[in-house]
């Protein structure tokens, strides 16, 4: 198998993909397909002791900008992140990996890939940090606006990714709300309630944030707009948390000493709520295997993220999610 990963897709590209690239085929063993312009990328690489790895360039000339729209992208006809999705749909590797503007991803990815046929709007999903492992929650970002019928196919693939990716048996399916009972929530919320109810999944009815983190399902659906600020307030809690121990166990002598005494449980913690332990987010929906990382992705969360693309691979996640939408359609 090769992964692709854009090599103009991150806040400080090129370095960190590149770093990333020759230790993920260092760890990994499998081929690496670096996209991006060839006479910068090949004496970074060189530079940076690629040797014999597996990691060679493709050429694309231009690169997707986190600022840039539609419009502008039209007219760089040769950016990294079109040319790595084209590879794709060619065959030329099984998943591709960017760090890059999330919406261009979506943009780039529907006409180069195009949706698993039936799927009517694909979601992007991440793994949050809760009691007892983690739990996938889709939509986080890649559709604002939200029909019922979206979040039925949001909860199917949730439940197949659970499936292939974290072991889950049956996962457990909860509907994001302000309130437990079927009567809270907006009119989506409302109405999605009881599309789920009469489905083949395991649905277990709305949940709290509470309820998210505590552990009690193994898949949360909502929709883009709510998930996506659900995601990033989160991180900034989870960082506001870190932060503020940091300060107060270097306060003085004593805590400093309870610090070094709790340093295996810290290291534990931090491990659980840092976003590059995970890397990268698929696009469930599209017909390719697809993964969206932080902007700010280091070289670290590079490594995650193609981890996330291999054992994708390994699971053979895409076939899965391909069987379940036409059932659910049969």
């Amino acid at each position: 198998m090769a992964i692709i990963l854009d090599a103009m897709g991150s806040d400080n590209r090129p370095e960190p993909e590149i770093i990333g690239a020759i230790e993920a085929a260092r760890v990994f063993g499998e081929e690496i397909l670096l996209v991006g312009n060839e006479k910068d990328l090949t004496p970074r690489l060189k530079a940076a002791g690629v040797g014999n790895l597996p990691v060679s360039v493709v050429h694309a000339s231009e690169a997707i900008d986190m600022t840039d729209k539609i419009e502008n992208v039209r007219n760089k006809k040769d950016n990294s992140m079109r040319v790595g999705m084209d590879l794709l749909a060619s065959g030329r590797g099984s998943a591709f990996v960017t760090a890059g503007n999330t919406g261009m991803a979506m943009y780039h990815a529907k006409k180069s890939l195009s949706d698993i046929p039936g799927v009517i709007r694909p979601a992007l999903s991440a793994l949050f940090p809760v009691r007892g492992g983690k739990c996938v929650v889709l939509d986080i970002g890649a559709n604002a606006e939200c029909r019922p019928e979206f979040m039925v196919q949001f909860a199917i693939m949730g439940s197949v990714y659970a499936e292939r990716m974290l072991g889950k048996t049956n996962p457990r399916v909860g509907l994001l709300s302000n309130g437990e009972e079927a009567v809270k929530g907006n009119n989506l919320v409302k109405e999605s309630y009881h599309l789920l109810e009469s489905s083949a999944i395991n649905f277990i009815g709305n949940v709290e944030g509470k309820e998210l983190f505590g552990g009690e399902a193994d898949v949360v659906i909502t929709d883009g707009f709510t998930g996506n600020i659900l995601l990033k307030a989160s991180e900034a809690v989870a960082k506001l948390i870190t932060d503020m121990l940091k300060t107060e166990l270097k306060s003085s002598f004593q805590t400093k000493i309870g610090a070094l005494l709790a340093k295996s449980a810290f290291v534990k913690i931090k491990k659980l709520i840092d976003p590059s332990e995970v890397g990268a987010a698929p696009l469930l929906g599209i017909d390719g295997l697809v993964f969206v990382g932080h902007g700010r992705s280091d070289s670290r969360a590079i490594v995650s993220a193609i981890h996330q693309a291999k054992m994708a691979i390994d699971a053979n996640l895409l076939e899965s999610l391909r069987n379940a939408i036409q059932k659910a359609l049969a």
